[in-house]
């Protein structure tokens, strides 16, 4: 049996929580939804998701807590977990330490204890990422020595304890997956920095040759994504192709890393005439001087040489795995979730 009876979002309240919702909602079977969280759901949600935040159960807790994981499993009645919760780029290594790794370890003993039937966790493509360019990469390509950072670091050691839980003699079953690039609707970071470097009036300037491939991923097909990958893990006849495994989920149409910007900037109305282009060892330095100075004066600098070797890298992956396996096929192009976000942006602006 394939069906979702009632899955419990841990993170739902967040920027991929919400398109969860939103994707769960709309299957043919109508799970229950509970949501997990630190924080609420919004109190006034877009008009892009159509769910009834009313018929939503949520649970508030924190995710390291083992009696607050236990009452939200147990009150929920769920037979799926979906684990998106992680904390936003750019905080300190103790942050994730206790998201990422603690409460993920937490999160699988106690649904393990409590006969949960499977697991879903949303890592990411970034656990394979240390600088180094990525061409066409799919599942077999090595996790990295050194990390990139403490982020992705922290994603794959969740990544591999979500692997490592997965049994099929006891019946608890595990994926994860690896989404690269999210943006669309209920996202604070991505699409609106882009807007604010054109109010700014920096889009000009451009890091890179832009000769580099780039994987974005509109949050609804990460979304559909976990659905399938809860259906599948629940299918007799699908679960051992699924179970401890683990898959890349992108829009399967790489860009130009720039392209993407360019694209919100011209929806806007704003397009430069000219760009002032920074080679990737000039920007590496400029990165390095940014950070210098910022920390003498005490702010937080606006470049700097990790943000540059992201921007300058080729990350484009391989998702034969997840077409074959899962049934996946994005369900949103680029430019539709570009103009989803945009109209997003402007409906809350307008609030």
């Amino acid at each position: 049996m394939s069906k979702i009876e009632s899955v419990l979002l841990i993170g739902g309240s967040g920027f991929l929580g919400l398109h969860l919702i939103q994707a769960f909602s709309e299957a043919e079977y109508k799970p229950k939804i509970t949501v997990f969280d630190v924080r609420p759901l919004p109190e006034v949600i877009s008009s892009y998701f159509t769910f009834d935040a009313k018929t939503i159960d949520f649970y508030k807790g924190d995710l390291t807590s083992e009696l607050d994981v236990k009452n939200a499993i147990l009150q929920s009645k769920c037979n799926v977990v979906v684990h998106s919760a992680s904390p936003m780029h750019g905080l300190s290594p103790e942050i994730y330490e206790k998201v990422n790794v603690k409460g993920t370890e937490n999160l699988i003993k106690t649904a393990k204890a409590l006969n949960i039937k499977a697991l879903v966790y949303t890592s990411s493509a970034g656990v394979i990422f240390n600088g180094q360019d990525i061409h066409n990469a799919d599942e077999s390509w090595p996790i990295p020595d050194v990390p990139m950072d403490a982020y992705n670091e922290t994603k794959s050691l969740a990544e591999k304890m979500v692997g490592d839980a997965n049994s099929f003699d006891e019946g608890f079953l595990t994926t994860a997956l690896r989404p690269a690039g999210i943006f669309g609707p209920g996202d604070r970071q991505l699409v609106p920095g882009l807007r604010s470097v054109a109010k700014m009036g920096q889009s000009k300037f451009q890091i890179g040759d832009n000769n580099n491939l780039f994987d974005w991923t509109y949050a609804g097909n990460v979304a559909y994504a976990h659905v399938l990958a809860a259906e599948k893990l629940l299918n007799p006849d699908t679960c051992k192709q699924v179970g401890g495994e683990n898959f890349f989920i992108t829009n399967d149409s790489p860009t130009y890393f720039w392209t993407l910007a360019r694209t919100v900037w011209k929806a806007d109305g704003h397009i430069d005439k000219f760009n002032i282009v920074l080679s990737r060892p000039v920007a590496i330095v400029v990165g390095h001087l940014s950070q210098f100075f910022s920390k003498l004066l005490g702010k937080e600098p606006g470049l700097t040489p990790f943000r540059v070797k992201v921007v300058c890298a080729y990350r484009y992956h391989n998702i034969e795995k997840a077409k074959r396996i899962l049934g996946y096929k994005p369900q949103v192009d680029l430019e539709q979730g570009i103009k989803y976000t945009l109209d997003w942006m402007d409906e809350t602006n307008a609030n």
